[in-house]
């Protein structure tokens, strides 16, 4: 394969709603330009993107596909992107490494969630954008509500450069305004003529109207365009270049994939106005603020935003040059870790079909095998510039937790095995081996998400696995002072144990005096791990226990303290005071008033009207105005406090306090309210007392399963 300079370089990701036809799209642009020679369906099972067995399996993509096709000369390097919001952490990187994203917009339903997503992330990313509306010859295809539709939620940057003649069935025909020709569609060719009389008025307003806006990106244009009243093509497509990549202009075009009319068009007009590599003007950045500008003689900088395994290949890693070049046998350096690497291979991607060739230059995207420690985030560079390190990715945070087992417990191993895997692979997961919770809690996008991680431990790991809610990290504490001692004491021959603590136990608040009823000689204040605090005071007088035994008491303490007598929860914000006690002049030891320090805390604790606490969260749901009602009213069933809410255009943010134990599937609930176009986040506020009827369910719950146990 030829070797692209970074000039005839393009870079897109094709984004938007699950249904918008961009597996179908990126098909036929490969088609177009003789990357394949027959063209495959999804329904078929034969698409170059939709090729891995879960794809096949549920007819829909579930990870970014690299593809390329050649196009005027140029190489255009197609991310084929997963439409599900749950698979948004493939839109954030893909959008990392691109010069544009090319919305795919469903002609029959317009704007929808995907195409929401795929908007939030660019704007977020400064990515430009472009609107494709789709599947114009379908029987229910409305181009101008669609229009309508991406003006009402985008702006007025939306601009339409191509507008249907004969939409519907018998869709054959678009208007171009920038070519100013009539595109006529039979089968896999198109003709260009001259525009209908009954279109020139409205295509010739639309493009003096296109003209204008475009010519504002750049001053010496505007002054051609004051003066003469107009641009040449090559001024207008140099304006729409600027504007474009500036994102002061969002080009609206006509396509049908599935019969692949307007996607060579579509290409054409890539190929000219996407900004090559080194002509952005927002040019990527290292950590420490360094631009990036794709200038193939500069050291190589390339970094690495996916990952994955073939069982043929082993790991692939895929990387986007940022400078320099990248050959076969090239030694490199990953600045992240400093480890030294060897490229064995530099491919080039068609889906699952990989071309080897001799190097690839400063903007392209490609991929290698077999690098030994090569992370998604990570940068490959020479022993020159090893400062260059690529900002990472940003992916989501996971909302929807759930708790893994294995089936069976042989199997332990192996299925944390399989997980560390996924989320490898997929950082949009998130694993934490909970030694509060004694569970392994995966994180995920929403439930399909998790449907996708099942399928992979049915399907490709083998493993039985049972997923569960995760506990929820209560705390235990007390309201009240109370009282107790507990004498341990243990004869078996020879030296026995005999040990015997008196304590007073009291709340904890912060800012309160250190004082209580008993002298105090020694105060010890420990923050807890998993917050509050314990105070611990030396109140013995007369000696009736040993200094060197405090420790082995506070042990104790700290034993049950970590597995709370209510249900073995944490124990947090206590005040424990030691006053008195006995000891034997030989059978006492650390172990016997570790034992009676503990079950001494234990009794008193008991008797000190505890209170379990929970933790509540500040939450706040982004949803569209209309679902504001309902949406309030189911958090209100969830025991949240609304505080209150701001509108920022068709959207209101929801600001409330909630408890963790009721926020349980929470996104599955909000999709379902909001038809999917709801958001939210949560982050850790505060531990509250719970009340009291959920306090005598959550004591039977715990009895209950400790009975089982039994």
């Amino acid at each position: 394969m030829k070797i692209y300079q970074t000039s005839d370089i393009r870079n897109i990701a094709l984004v938007g709603g699950a249904k918008a036809g961009k597996t179908t799209m990126a098909e036929a642009m490969a088609f177009n330009g003789g990357v394949i020679n027959r063209r495959g369906t999804v329904d078929g099972k034969n698409t170059i993107s939709d090729y891995r067995d879960i794809e096949l399996d549920r007819k829909y993509s579930v990870e970014t596909t690299l593809m390329y096709t050649e196009f005027g000369g140029k190489k255009i390097n197609i991310l084929d992107v997963p439409g599900f919001a749950d698979y948004q952490g493939e839109l954030a990187a893909a959008l990392n490494v691109v010069e544009a994203a090319v919305v795919v917009v469903n002609a029959q339903s317009g704007v929808e969630v995907g195409t929401e997503i795929a908007n939030r992330y660019a704007a977020k990313l400064n990515t430009p954008m472009l609107f494709v509306v789709n599947h114009l010859d379908a029987e229910k295809a409305n181009f101008d509500d669609s229009v309508n539709q991406l003006k009402d939620f985008f702006g007025s940057k939306c601009t339409v450069l191509q507008f249907p003649v004969n939409q519907g069935l018998g869709f054959n025909q678009v208007v171009d305004i920038v070519a100013n020709k009539l595109l006529t569609f039979n089968g896999d060719k198109m003709e260009m003529s001259d525009i209908p009389a009954a279109f020139a008025d409205k295509a010739e307003e639309m493009r003096m109207a296109l003209v204008e806006e475009a010519a504002a990106a750049d001053d010496e244009l505007m002054e051609k365009y004051f003066e003469n009243g107009d641009l040449t093509a090559d001024e207008l497509t140099k304006a729409l270049k600027l504007a474009i990549d500036k994102r002061d202009l969002f080009p609206i075009l006509c396509t049908s994939a599935k019969e692949n009319m307007g996607v060579a068009r579509l290409l054409e007009f890539i190929g000219q106005n996407v900004p090559a590599p080194n002509e952005v003007a927002d040019a990527k950045k290292t950590k420490d603020g360094k631009e990036l500008k794709c200038d193939a003689a500069a050291p190589t900088v390339a970094f690495a935003f996916k990952s994955s395994k073939d069982k043929n290949l082993g790991e692939i890693t895929y990387l986007r040059l940022y400078n320099g070049e990248l050959a076969e046998s090239q030694d490199v350096i990953n600045s992240v870790n400093q480890s030294k690497e060897r490229v064995s291979q530099v491919l080039v991607c068609s889906g699952k079909d990989r071309q080897r060739v001799e190097k690839a230059v400063a903007g392209d995207i490609v991929c290698t095998i077999k690098l030994k420690d090569v992370k998604i985030n990570h940068t490959l560079t020479t022993p020159k510039n090893t400062d260059d390190v690529v900002s990472e990715i940003e992916f989501p945070t996971p909302i929807y937790q759930v708790a893994v087992k294995a089936a069976n417990s042989n199997d332990d191993e192996k299925v944390g095995a399989a997980l560390k895997d996924l989320a490898t692979y997929d950082r949009s997961l998130s694993l934490e081996n909970s030694r509060e919770l004694r569970q392994v809690i995966l994180g995920t996008q929403g439930e399909l998400h998790l449907n996708t991680v099942k399928w992979y431990f049915e399907n490709q790991y083998k493993l039985a696995v049972n997923f569960t809610a995760p506990n929820i990290p209560y705390r235990e504490t007390i309201t009240k002072s109370a009282e107790a001692m507990y004498r341990h004491k243990k004869q078996s021959g020879g030296s026995g144990q005999f040990g015997e603590v008196h304590m007073l136990i009291e709340p904890y608040y912060d800012g309160m005096p250190n004082q209580t009823k008993y002298p105090i000689r020694d105060t010890q204040e420990y923050p807890l791990e998993w917050g509050g605090k314990l105070v611990f005071n030396n109140c013995i007088v007369g000696g009736s226990i040993d200094a060197r035994f405090m420790p082995a008491i506070l042990k104790g303490i700290m034993e049950k303290m970590e597995q709370g007598p209510l249900t073995g929860s944490y124990a947090r914000d206590i005040v424990v005071n030691i006053y008195d006690g006995k000891m034997h002049p030989v059978d006492s030891n650390e172990t016997a008033f570790k034992i009676a320090g503990r079950t001494a805390f234990r009794e008193a604790f008991k008797l000190a009207a505890p209170k379990i606490k929970e933790p509540i969260y500040d939450v706040a749901v982004t949803v569209p105005t209309e679902s504001q009602g309902g949406v309030m009213t189911d958090l209100q069933g969830r025991r949240a406090m609304v505080l209150g809410m701001d509108a920022e255009g068709k959207y209101t943010t929801l600001r409330a306090k909630a408890p963790l134990a009721e926020m349980n599937r929470y996104c599955t609930a909000l999709s379902s309210l909001t038809s999917g176009r709801g958001t939210f986040t949560m982050t850790f506020s505060s531990y509250e007392l719970v009340p009291t009827d959920v306090q005598q369910a959550l004591l039977k719950a715990y009895e209950e399963a400790a009975n089982e146990e039994e």
